[in-house]
């Protein structure tokens, strides 16, 4: 009885203290007018919303009276937020908090501007949207993101939604690589987006700019034609685009390894100067010179482009001559010297604009690696490989380019460019592997290749486009030469061991040999496009080119002769004199549709070749007539400004190359011999892709999704037919006309703030094909699959710290129908994350670590573990922090070791390689930036 008395009277005091408190404050009123921002004209029945702050639901709503005002009675004290809507207006929003003793809020005229007037974006008072998606791009706000004093664009780059930058500063966005970086919509050192993404100032930035660079003629017309690049566009505060600003520095470490760099900049309003230098050999730099793929690079092959020419590369093949690019990925001990200048300007009015680069360099790359190969020729016999390679490889070029642009009047542009590139390289390459069929030894080889070779490039354009009376009525003309020169001489030396089926040796083969590439391509190139709009929403674009090339390739062979032991006797199964003439002729209609919040693109193009090759040494012709079809399509729905759908199909024709029909035998692998077939068809490829975005301005949310899917019908696959007895294998290509093979990716990104002002990312992806080739006349069906996902936490803040953690899962899948019991199934993930602490006396201490595991499959026992950790402690002097001293340590657990593993149809291969490790490295930095009055923080 004691304890319900008790009970009872602790009730009661709890309810007399309840009713004694103060109830909530519901006297709050909130009150305005809304009304056009020009006009001042006021917007009768305007959509107005009283939101929580915290999480934005709804608590009052009205309409606007006849004079435009609203009024919200009775509203609790606490945050909130206005948001006012109006048809064809901007909305409106902004927070504010109700609190003390004044009880009324008063927005005055909230003016709402049309969306016209506004470039259709959303206007945001208070706290600026980060992220707005006008049309096909996406544009970052600088300023509403969080950076560290002298931090660089890479820095921000890394906190933008949707946008990856990997640890040697390759940019990823919506599952595609970034391959061009523009400041203020201009080149900028052409083709490395580093030199802007390391070097220049986060500070200056103003926006930035995410969209799929068109060609400039789809640019012109504004229909699309298909040719896109991934691009970034660095747009500059206005009061940044005058002064100079750069940065020096210099490292010096242990295992002599040192690096060096000076980057200068001065801009004076339209006027842009750069010059930079580079020394390392920690591999922070290598030659990043992107456009080998276009001029030169690829596989030493003739190749059908998408319009119906014909391409012929000359080096960087892994089979011939001057195989070595400039790039470093990461395996061999590099060491690079480059340097470069760049200036733009615009004048009369932007009239008139040019812009030019020269860039100069050098890298060598030395190393070894180690590799296995299992080629799984049946579901009873398999044959591995394993080798060893030593190289040391290296290019020197110089590289000029430039353009100019005239607008000649208010209807007709002018543009010219032109580049010249000068290469010089020295490979040398030494290779021991030995062979096995299931367990018996089967040969052994050693080989080594070294090559000097030279090349030349030129090219050059002129694009002229004018826009006629009638609105939307266009014609433009597009002619562009250009020339290239290859010469390599070399040597190759090699040693073949073949034993029987009992291990025991049965014969070798010796080859010597001296070999000498004297190769030279014409192009001439054109393009006459007409733009004829039916009515204000739909228009049709019509193109005809004519494309022309002219080339020679002497490829000469030489053995030695026992009387003098010189290499003169030409070696004519392996020496071959090419001339080759091509023409195509193609053309094209596009038609678009474009009305409210949908744009169609469809249409398609058709070129007929005619190609024309003659062995000069032996008087064989080979001519071939094919006709390519490149249909497509492009359908985009915009929601609202803030979300978008965008789907797209294209189809393009694949013509065999000459190596698959009538090859130029190489045999620098004496151990693989390519055939040719002259009775192969083209193959056709299918390809649908899909991207959607979207953002919530109010919740700080973005996501974005996206996939791709190809399906190649008639395909054109290899049989390998490998001698069970010596292990050589003969390659020739066929069509597969009853398959089809596929290819596929898609990804998910979310991102959005959390509590305590974390940033979350959510991200996943998934990757396959299905594809089909022959070993030894038995079809292999391989299916590959790559799944991954992404969980990732960051925070910023300015001068205190910044912190960043990411965990990506993920599980690969690779199965042959040759080998079903035998597969290359494994799991494996990712953890990394760093973090940068300011402390007092402008000391600032970071580290970032990353661990990878890979889990042992069937095909390979040994799982695979490394753990990469890198720390440093700086100091930095003067009053805006410009001078730094730095003390770093890499990879201080030393397990930086080279590894790859990948299958591709019956072929599993693993390669480790020497790559650089633990080293610790003092270094001293001085940034300078006189940019509009001194250094501005976002």
């Amino acid at each position: 009885m004691k304890y319900t008395f008790t009970a009872l009277v602790m009730l009661l005091i709890s309810s007399l203290s309840v009713l004694a408190q103060t109830p909530p404050t519901t006297n709050y009123t909130a009150k305005g007018i809304v009304a056009d921002t020009a006009s001042n004209v006021k917007l009768e029945n305007a959509s107005v919303s009283i939101l929580q702050a915290k999480d934005s639901i709804l608590v009052a709503y009205t309409r606007a009276e006849k004079n435009g005002s609203f009024n919200f009675p009775k509203l609790a004290a606490g945050n909130y937020i206005l948001l006012v809507a109006y048809p064809d207006y901007a909305d409106y929003v902004e927070q504010f908090k109700l609190e003390g003793a004044k009880t009324e809020y008063n927005f005055n005229t909230v003016k709402l501007s049309l969306k016209s007037r506004l470039l259709q974006e959303v206007m945001v008072k208070g706290t600026a949207a980060q992220i707005k998606i006008k049309g096909d791009t996406t544009e970052y706000d600088a300023k509403t993101y969080n950076i560290q004093p002298n931090a660089k664009v890479e820095d921000l780059l890394k906190q933008l939604q949707g946008i990856q930058v990997d640890k040697d500063g390759k940019i990823t966005a919506q599952g595609e690589t970034v391959s061009k970086v523009l400041v203020d919509g201009e080149e900028f050192f052409g083709d490395d987006p580093t030199l802007v993404t390391k070097n220049l100032r986060a500070d200056m930035v103003d926006k930035v700019q995410l969209y799929d660079k068109k060609s400039d003629q789809a640019t012109f017309t504004g229909i699309d034609d298909g040719q896109k690049t991934k691009t970034l566009n660095i747009k500059l505060k206005e009061d940044k685009k005058s002064g100079s600003f750069g940065k020096a520095s210099a490292a010096a470490g242990t295992r002599d390894f040192y690096q060096g760099e000076l980057m200068f900049n001065t801009f004076k309003n339209k006027q842009k100067f750069s010059a930079y230098g580079t020394l390392s050999n920690t591999g922070k730099t290598g030659l990043g010179w992107g456009d080998n793929d276009k001029y030169g690079g690829g596989s030493d092959n003739v190749t059908y482009g998408d319009d119906g020419s014909v391409s012929i590369f000359f080096s960087g093949g892994g089979d011939d001559l001057d195989s070595f690019d400039g790039r470093y990925s990461g395996q061999g001990l590099p060491t690079a010297r480059t340097g470069g200048v760049h200036y733009d300007n615009k004048w009369n009015e932007d009239k008139e604009s040019i812009n030019g680069n020269y860039k100069i360099g050098s890298i060598e790359v030395a190393g070894t690696s180690n590799s296995n190969n299992i080629n799984n020729i049946s579901s009873t016999l398999s044959q591995s490989t394993i080798s060893d390679q030593t190289f040391d490889n290296y290019l020197f070029r110089q590289k000029l380019d430039g353009s100019y642009n005239l607008k000649i009047d208010t209807t007709s542009n002018l543009k010219l460019t032109f580049g010249g590139t000068l290469k010089e390289s020295d490979t040398r390459q030494r290779y021991n592997s030995v062979g096995r069929r299931n367990d018996t030894l089967q040969n052994d080889n050693v080989r080594e290749l070294t090559t000097d070779g030279n090349q030349k490039l030129f090219n050059a354009s002129i694009f002229y486009n004018k826009k006629l009376k009638k609105k939307g009525r266009t014609f433009s003309v597009n002619i562009a030469p250009s020339v290239t020169r290859n010469n390599a001489d070399g040597f190759l030396q090699s040693t073949i061991r073949y034993y029987d089926r009992t291990g025991q040796l049965d014969s070798t083969t010796n080859i010597d040999q001296y070999k000498v590439n004297d190769l030279q391509s014409v192009l001439l190139n054109s393009n006459i496009t007409y733009t004829e709009p039916f009515t204000k929403d739909f228009s049709v674009v019509l193109n005809y080119g004519v494309n022309i090339n002219n080339a020679t390739a002497d490829r000469r062979t030489f053995e030695r002769t026992l009387a003098n032991g010189a290499y003169n006797r030409q070696v004519d199964s392996l020496s071959s004199d090419f001339k080759l003439n091509q023409l195509s002729n193609q053309a094209g209609a596009m038609f678009n549709y474009k009305k409210g919040k949908t744009t169609l693109n469809f249409g398609t193009r058709a070129a007929i070749v005619n190609f024309q090759q003659v062995n000069r040494i032996n008087n064989m012709r080979f001519d071939r007539n094919f006709t390519n079809w490149f249909p497509q399509a492009t359908w985009q729905y915009r929601f609202s400004q803030q979300k978008s759908l965008r789907l797209s199909y294209n189809g393009s024709t694949t013509q065999p190359t000459i190596d698959q029909v009538q090859p130029i035998r190489i045999n620098n692998d004496p151990l693989n011999i390519t055939l040719g077939n002259p009775d192969l068809d083209p193959s056709f490829t299918h390809r649908f892709n899909f991207n959607a975005n979207s953002y919530k301005v109010l919740a700080d949310e973005w996501m974005s999704v996206y996939g791709s899917y190809s399906l190649t019908t008639n395909p054109i696959v290899t049989n390998v037919f490998t001698d069970t007895l010596t292990g050589r294998s003969t390659i020739q290509s066929f069509n597969l006309s009853n398959r089809k093979t596929n290819t596929f990716y898609g990804g998910l990104y979310y991102n959005r703030k959390i509590f305590w002002g974390f940033n979350l990312g959510i991200n996943g992806n998934i990757n396959g094909n299905t594809y089909y080739n022959m070993v030894n006349n038995e079809e292999n069906k391989t299916k590959a699959y790559s799944y991954s996902a992404g969980l990732s936490l960051s925070q910023y803040k300015v001068k205190k710290y910044d912190f960043r953690a990411e965990f990506r899962p993920s599980y690969n899948t690779n199965e042959s129908s040759l080998q079903p019991n035998l597969n290359n199934n494994g799991r494996g993930y990712n953890i990394s994350g760093g973090f940068n602490v300011y402390l007092p006396f402008k000391l600032q201490i970071g580290s970032d670590i990353e661990h990878e595991y890979q889990a042992a499959t069937q095909a390979f026992a040994d799982p695979f573990r490394r753990t990469l950790w890198n720390a440093s402690i700086a100091k930095t002097f003067m009053k805006q922090d410009n001078l730094k001293i730095l003390l770093s340590a890499n990879d201080l657990l030393n397990q930086n070791t080279g590894f790859t593993r990948s299958a591709n149809s019956n072929v599993i291969y693993q390669n480790t390689y020497t790559t650089i490790r633990r080293y610790f490295m003092f270094s001293i930095s001085y940034d300078f930036n006189h940019m509009g009055g001194g250094v501005t923080k976002n």
